[in-house]
């Protein structure tokens, strides 16, 4: 098991982690042990990037979603192969004026 120690700890949050070590009949070790794994067991995993893209997308329907991912495959895949930018363009073409805002009234 490893060891921990904590320096510069405030004098009130050492008396506070006392005064709760004893009403729960543990040494300030123990209490602190307990908070340390009591908190980090709490705490919920990180999530990589795909998670989180994932949850983002949870609620968008499912065609959607398959289309976002489909894109996303393509564009990954295009970074080895233009062709599969090519083919990206055929699938989903879309109007670049459009996305960069050359055709908006308000530029």
């Amino acid at each position: 098991m490893a060891s921990l120690l904590i320096r510069d700890l405030e004098d009130d949050v050492k008396r506070k982690l006392r005064i709760r070590a004893a009403r729960n009949g543990r040494s300030m070790e123990a209490e602190a042990r307990e908070i340390l794994t009591t908190t980090v067991a709490a705490t919920a995993p990180e999530t990589g990037l795909g998670a989180r893209i994932r949850q983002i997308f949870a609620d968008v329907d499912p065609d959607t979603r398959n289309a976002y991912a489909d894109i996303m495959d393509l564009i990954v895949a295009g970074r080895r192969d233009p062709e599969a930018l090519r083919e990206l363009d055929r699938r989903y073409p879309f109007d670049r004026d459009d996305v960069t805002g050359a055709n908006d009234e308000r530029a």
